[in-house]
């Protein structure tokens, strides 16, 4: 699957799984384009969420489990290298990074060089001090979980810089609360997903929908994602008006809505989550950001109305990969 890829678990530096990989095409084959096929598969997820690697296995012949032991040279050494900060959910960093592969793969065949960082027990930890489906998480509990998460995130930070990134990602709208945080004493490039949406908005160069107004952009997440509001601070940062969902829309539709599916009623959630669409979009918004990983996944890939909404996470993927192939074109010129 994977030409030089390997997943590793670095005790010796107190670090959790982490998955290193330079993809080759040739070696990859997968049954659609769909960023939601999967093709690193179950094996890859499990492993990195338990950190049971046995220490025979290997992933394409290459790639081997590291034995305990402190490196003073970094893993990979490409000057675009991206380091990958997995967030609350595993699944959706392993559907980022099929995008980056797919993505980056379309025009050139061989996938930019990345290393992953995926820790369960952050996971647990988010979890516990955020609740993602109420109304009453507030400023409160992710203040009580501040110090902790944040100097988790700068661990990773290190540990991914020390392994050769150059530029660092996180697709996970919970942990970019405290991406300013976690980029202090940072000097390398660390793109923030507000900004990604932002941009690609302001390049798209939209038109008012009501005169005399301006460009609307609505947003709809978890409670906890909009009361951090980084998403409203970077449209806003751009010239948008932002619109988010009332309290009734968000006590009787998305809340409603996520839960139905986290009951497996799809049917359920898929039509709530379209009158939450449908009440931002008569209120004359241009565009839908869809800024929860619980509301990304809800309606089906061909529904009319997601041509109406942005992922965030696919405006991620395609800054990283803008971003390493601006560094190649110049590394190619200074030769």
């Amino acid at each position: 699957m994977f030409d030089g890829g390997m997943i590793m678990s670095f005790h010796a530096l107190n670090c959790p799984p982490a998955l290193l990989c330079n993809v080759n095409k040739t070696r990859y084959r997968t049954r659609s384009s769909s960023p939601e096929v999967v093709p690193l598969s179950l094996l890859m997820a499990q492993a990195v969420e338990s950190g049971n690697f046995p220490e025979s296995r290997k992933i394409s012949g290459t790639g081997a489990i590291l034995k305990k032991r402190r490196w003073h040279k970094p893993l990979l050494n490409q000057a675009n290298t991206v380091g990958i900060i997995g967030g609350a959910s595993v699944s959706t960093t392993i559907i980022f990074l099929e995008k980056l592969f797919l993505w980056s793969t379309r025009d050139v065949g061989k996938c930019l060089p990345f290393v992953v960082c995926s820790d369960p027990s952050l996971n647990e930890e988010l979890i516990s001090h955020i609740s993602l489906h109420s109304l009453k998480t507030g400023t409160s509990q992710i203040i009580l979980n501040h110090t902790t998460v944040v100097e988790n995130l700068q661990r990773k930070r290190a540990f991914l810089e020390k392994s050769g990134a150059r530029c660092l990602v996180m697709p996970c709208d919970i942990l970019h609360i405290w991406h300013a945080e976690i980029s202090e004493g940072f000097s390398l490039p660390f793109l923030h997903v507000g900004e990604c949406v932002a941009r690609e908005l302001k390049e798209a160069k939209l038109k008012p929908l009501e005169a005399g107004s301006g460009v609307r952009i609505g947003v709809l997440a978890t409670d906890g994602i909009l009361s951090a509001g980084f998403y409203q601070e970077k449209l806003q940062g751009q010239g948008f008006e932002v619109v988010l969902p009332d309290k009734a829309t968000m006590e009787h539709i998305l809340i409603p809505a996520v839960e139905s599916m986290n009951k497996r009623d799809m049917e359920g959630a898929q039509n709530l989550l379209r009158i939450g669409i449908q009440v931002l979009l008569v209120r004359a918004v241009n565009v839908v950001v869809l800024a929860s990983d619980e509301m990304r996944g809800i309606l089906p890939h061909d529904d009319p109305l997601l041509k109406k909404c942005i992922d965030p996470m696919d405006a991620l993927a395609r800054s990283t990969i803008m971003w390493a192939r601006s560094i190649k074109k110049v590394r190619k010129r200074s030769k």
